[in-house]
């Protein structure tokens, strides 16, 4: 899937969300690796993957090619400083209509309007694959960014009181919750 946008943050600059590509391989590794030692409320810890450069070129290649999955970038003065994807919740025909998404973005960008713009970029490509459900996970505690959900129309639907085991903190609640893109 293909997918690109220009977005003005809210410190001026411009971001553009564009869906990453082989090239792309080395940067998104980079900032995964950046994003997942910055917060506690993502699912991995930077130790815990064997991504290469080469894996995560393919990984791109592979959502470029699909039409129905997609990892975006986000670049600021060209530089990756966070990606946001959905995939399918699985093929059969009980679940091909459901769509999980995932979101990161670099702390030194945070509050700029890079999140809003990746979700909203999500929602658009889960609805021309043509998905009526988009659905994703956050931990309880991350009260930014579950009113950033909510401010586009996820509601939740249900709670996991023991969803992640924090080396830091121990037991961590997930949100789960769902937008539904057919009315």
């Amino acid at each position: 899937m293909i997918y690109e946008k220009t977005v003005r943050l809210k410190d001026g600059r411009e971001c553009v969300i564009r869906n990453g590509t082989e090239k792309d391989g080395q940067a998104l590794l980079d900032v995964f690796n950046a994003v997942h030692a910055q917060t506690d409320f993502l699912l991995t810890y930077p130790d815990e993957h064997s991504y290469t450069a080469e894996k995560e070129a393919e990984f791109l290649r592979s959502r470029t090619e699909s039409p129905d999955e997609i990892e975006l970038l986000a670049l600021v003065d060209g530089a990756v400083v966070g990606s946001a994807g959905i995939g399918c919740v699985g093929r059969k025909d009980k679940l091909r209509h459901r769509a999980e998404f995932g979101i990161s973005v670099d702390r030194a960008f945070w509050g700029l309007g890079i999140g809003r713009a990746m979700t909203e970029a999500c929602i658009e490509c889960a609805g021309r694959a043509g998905y009526a459900q988009l659905e994703l996970d956050v931990v309880a505690d991350n009260s930014s960014a579950i009113s950033l959900y909510e401010s586009v129309g996820f509601r939740e639907f249900g709670r996991n009181p023991k969803g992640f085991r924090s080396r830091f903190s121990g037991w961590q609640e997930l949100v789960l919750m769902r937008l539904e893109l057919e009315k």
